[in-house]
């Protein structure tokens, strides 16, 4: 990869394997656009719950960081831009993702997401395929220090879809949210 590729890493607020949402950041990782390369980053299940006793970066002496959380925040903060794809549990953000987001926004004002363009997608069973799931993802991750990008709001029903390939116009969706979420990182000189 060149210096001018831009990095995007992929968070999924599914844990299960095979999820549609996981199946959207796979999408993404293989419908990238030329010049830009998506990581699916898993782990988030090895994510011990938020504490700040535990999180050296508050000024707390907790000793180590969790190595979990020590990666996660390396592997975003390295990153040009991060992806999100998310289902709604019971109307909102899986807690799994949420917890990312918070260790992800330590220290405040400095986490790893200071910044960082964040585009949210997901797939959700509802009629309104996860509306409030994103946008509750979008709020936290601007609460976060992220850099919400507001144009990248695909969003799908999985009621219909099976578990066989994605059909096209879905992974020609979720490349579109790839692109713009790229575009929106600032030129290197």
């Amino acid at each position: 990869m060149s210096d001018s590729t831009v990095h995007v890493v992929a968070l999924v607020g599914s844990l299960r394997r095979d999820s549609i949402n996981r199946r959207l950041a796979r999408a993404a990782v293989d419908s990238a656009p030329e010049g830009v390369a998506v990581t699916l980053i898993d782990g988030l299940d090895q994510l011990p719950f938020y504490n700040e006793d535990l999180d050296p970066a508050t000024g707390s002496e907790a000793g180590d960081l969790d190595p979990a959380v020590a990666r996660l925040r390396a592997q975003v903060g390295a990153a040009d831009a991060v992806l999100l794809a998310t289902p709604e549990y019971n109307g909102s953000t899986p807690a799994v993702l949420k917890n990312a987001i918070d260790w992800l926004s330590r220290p405040y004002g400095d986490g790893a997401l200071k910044d960082k363009p964040v585009g949210v997608i997901g797939a959700a069973l509802g009629r309104y395929a996860g509306t409030w799931s994103r946008e509750d993802t979008r709020k936290s991750v601007g609460i976060a220090g992220g850099r919400v990008v507001e144009e990248v709001d695909f969003g799908i029903r999985t009621a219909g879809l099976d578990d066989g390939a994605l059909p096209a116009d879905v992974v020609d969706g979720v490349g579109a949210a790839v692109r713009v979420l790229a575009e929106q990182v600032p030129a290197r000189v």
